[in-house]
């Protein structure tokens, strides 16, 4: 999927080489998962390269540092500038670029009160989250429950809260399925374990709502959009659990996964078992939305500086 072996990494203002990005064993966001992150892509485009919805991502990361209580040393402009930084160092026209803020310093217990934040910027070339699965994924509904927000912030893009993916992954990759898909407390649909959800159903696009505890995320408000410049009926409501099912289609999307087509749910076959026309049509629109190929959503790219 990523792969990097060499080349900068932005830490707290300043560039490193990769090699010499390192923290203590003892570093409390890597013990205690409290750090939070961003997941962000740059595209090549006839342009140059350009992040995609950069201020988007970067707001949401600051949200999420702000939700756990941790105080930035930079601001959201500055971290902005850091990432477009990033990608021109690096000279990385394609890439993913992971924002990361934790807690550097080495000891145990609990407390972060007072505790200093720091934050790296890092970027990495990349393919595809699902590369070679271009006729579609198979999925298995998890037994693990999406994490509920009584108990933690779902909407906080938080280190520890991917423990609950990563069961959940695992759990369908040992059964032979390619990912998961995992229901809210309430036995609804709520998301992938790192991909928002969509259905399809007599041509209307059906995502869950924010009340599914789901991360709200930017390639799914992006595919809403284009939804609704392209006259598609789109709306947001609780998905039940047969209806991943009977859909006429079901597919991923994420910042890694892109627009993923889901053939099948619980070795059901989902529509004609092929990516659906709709899917197919929306990862095209996508794609040319990302590399600057579509007027309307220009405002959407921002360029990396030569």
């Amino acid at each position: 999927m990523a792969k990097q072996a060499s080349g900068y990494v932005w830490l707290d203002g300043k560039f490193v080489n990769w090699g010499d990005a390192k923290v203590h064993l003892l570093t409390h966001s890597l013990q205690y998962g409290s750090g939070v992150f961003e997941g962000i892509r740059c595209y090549n485009t006839k342009k140059g390269p350009a992040i995609f919805r950069l201020r988007e991502h970067m707001c949401r990361f600051m949200q999420s540092m702000k939700i756990y209580g941790m105080v930035p040393k930079f601001t959201q402009r500055q971290l902005e500038e850091a990432a477009l930084s990033t990608i021109s160092k690096n000279n990385l026209p394609d890439a993913y670029i992971r924002p990361f803020a934790f807690y550097p310093d080495a000891g145990i217990g609990f407390n972060v009160r007072g505790k200093s934040t720091s934050i790296a910027m890092m970027a990495l070339r990349f393919v595809s989250l699902f590369a070679g699965h271009n006729k579609g994924i198979r999925c298995k509904t998890s037994t693990w429950l999406r994490i509920n927000s009584s108990a933690i912030p779902a909407a906080a893009k938080a280190s520890g809260n991917y423990i609950n993916s990563i069961l959940a992954s695992k759990e369908a990759n040992d059964s032979g399925y390619d990912e998961a898909i995992l229901m809210a407390e309430s036995g609804l649909v709520a998301e992938g374990p790192g991909e928002n959800i969509f259905i399809v159903q007599d041509n209307i696009l059906i995502t869950p709502p924010k009340s599914a505890n789901i991360l709200l995320g930017i390639t799914r408000d992006s595919i809403l959009r284009l939804a609704k410049a392209e006259g598609i009926k789109a709306v947001e409501r609780d998905i039940r659990k047969e209806e991943l099912y009977t859909s006429d289609e079901v597919f991923f999307a994420g910042t890694a996964a892109e627009i993923t087509p889901i053939i099948s749910v619980d070795s059901r076959i989902v529509g004609d078992g092929v990516p659906g026309r709709l899917a197919t049509s929306l990862a095209s629109k996508y794609s040319r939305a990302v590399r600057g190929e579509d007027r309307r959503f220009t405002a959407w790219l921002s360029y990396i500086k030569s």
